[in-house]
């Protein structure tokens, strides 16, 4: 179970991510709003998620999925680069988060 709240943490982070943009560094109110809440419910799953998980693995793989998301939506959203040495770069994160799940020793 621990490893599913990890993981809607992850989500949530990458959520709160694309919401700073959106807020235009804090000015817009509703998405600085969207980005303070998911931020909140983000670092309130990862605390929970890190009850059983290593923190070092909870954290990496947190960081992990918000980077991969965050990568994948500024290209989808925004236009960002899809060149392939940034794909190759972003399924190497993925293979650490993997990883870290593979050989993580906590039984969440």
């Amino acid at each position: 179970m621990a490893w599913i709240v990890l993981v809607v943490a992850g989500i949530f982070e990458c959520a709160w991510a694309i919401g700073l943009k959106s807020s235009q560094g804090l000015t817009r109110l509703w998405p600085s709003v969207f980005t303070g809440v998911t931020m909140a419910i983000s670092l309130y799953l990862l605390s929970v998620a890190m009850k059983t998980i290593p923190l070092g693995t909870a954290y990496a793989v947190w960081t992990g999925i918000g980077a991969i998301g965050v990568a994948a939506l500024g290209m989808v959203l925004f236009g960002e680069s899809r060149e392939w040495m940034r794909l190759v770069c972003i399924l190497l994160i993925v293979a650490g988060v993997v990883g870290l799940r593979v050989f993580s020793r906590s039984s969440g």
